[in-house]
């Protein structure tokens, strides 16, 4: 088998962090994929003990063996100077969380190739999954490329186009594209090696970005149509969250539907449903609520959570 053969013959060292990159990583290794080395963000304190976490990517790779490297810079000489020493064949990043130093791009001998979550050159940047559902795309995808010195603008390789369902949210959207990826990362080292891709330019006129999310890009805005805050909130599902207030509670809204407005009301007021509904008004149209998280933290469907809420017409959020 050619992929085989391809397998055996490269040196390989892998960069990413999250769990996308993960799923590549261990795709990379059941095809039989030679790494000589996995190279991943350094552990973060997470939650309320603040407990160091190693990310997904460390522990795919110490269960299978590879050896590890955390640095905390990228650009520090020592860490280039251990790439280079390995003389990698093929630099491969997955959603590592940096972009790379030039000095580091030139060391593997037949190129630096990145997987990108969207058909590129649409959303560039760090939050392409989040991006395409918020913006009711109908598809995406994942393009691999070689990478340079820009951020998501090198020439493109392979392509594959996956559409977005109508209840996708960016957790579901995710899984989905980090299997086309690892299998797309797969198919793209298999035929460069055999000669086989030519390499294709970006359109920069085409470009569009995706920048990194912050807890507040989650803030519901009633002003806006019913349906552009159903795709925020599918999108912003599971992090940041889409979130309102009721008073000084914040609200996470986890899923929710376009709903009729009979009578007009100012954007955000609780209007008349059904029973054990919650209708808000919104700029265009109602949203109706399915699932929401309160202050206690615990996810409900929203009978569940009327029945120790009520919220009754009138009442305003924001």
């Amino acid at each position: 088998m050619k992929q085989a053969g391809f397998c055996q013959k490269t040196d390989i060292i892998f960069m990413g962090t999250p769990d996308f990159a993960a799923v590549t990583l261990k795709y990379m290794l059941k095809q039989g994929c030679r790494l000589s080395l996995v190279v991943t963000q350094p552990d973060r304190p997470k939650g309320r003990g603040r407990k160091l976490i190693a990310p997904p990517v460390k522990t795919a790779a110490l269960e299978s063996g590879c050896e590890v490297a955390q640095p905390v810079s990228i650009k520090n000489d020592a860490f280039i100077e251990q790439v280079r020493c390995l003389k990698p064949d093929y630099l491969i990043v997955a959603a590592y969380g940096q972009i790379l130093p030039q000095e580091l791009l030139e060391i593997p001998r037949l190129g630096a190739i990145n997987v990108h979550a969207s058909l590129l050159p649409r959303y560039r940047g760090a939050a392409p999954i989040q991006c395409a559902i918020i913006n009711g795309d109908q598809e995406t995808g994942v393009t691999t490329m070689f990478m340079d010195s820009g951020l998501d603008t090198g020439a493109m390789l392979l392509s594959k186009t996956e559409p977005i369902l109508p209840d996708d949210t960016a957790a579901t959207l995710h899984d989905r594209l980090a299997l086309i990826g690892a299998k797309l990362l797969c198919k793209t080292l298999e035929s460069h090696y055999a000669g086989e891709i030519t390499p294709t330019p970006q359109d920069n006129n085409q470009a569009t970005y995706a920048p990194l999310l912050k807890k507040k890009d989650g803030r519901i805005d009633w002003c806006k149509p019913a349906q552009q805050l159903v795709c925020q909130i599918r999108g912003m599902n599971p992090w940041p969250g889409a979130f309102t207030f009721y008073g000084d509670k914040r609200l996470k809204i986890l899923a929710a539907q376009t709903a009729a407005m009979e009578t007009p009301a100012n954007p955000g007021t609780v209007i008349q449903g059904f029973a054990d509904e919650l209708r808000i008004a919104t700029g265009d149209g109602a949203l109706s609520i399915l699932e929401i998280q309160g202050a206690s933290g615990k996810r409900m469907g929203i009978k569940a959570f009327l029945r120790g809420c009520k919220m009754p017409p009138g009442v305003v959020l924001g």
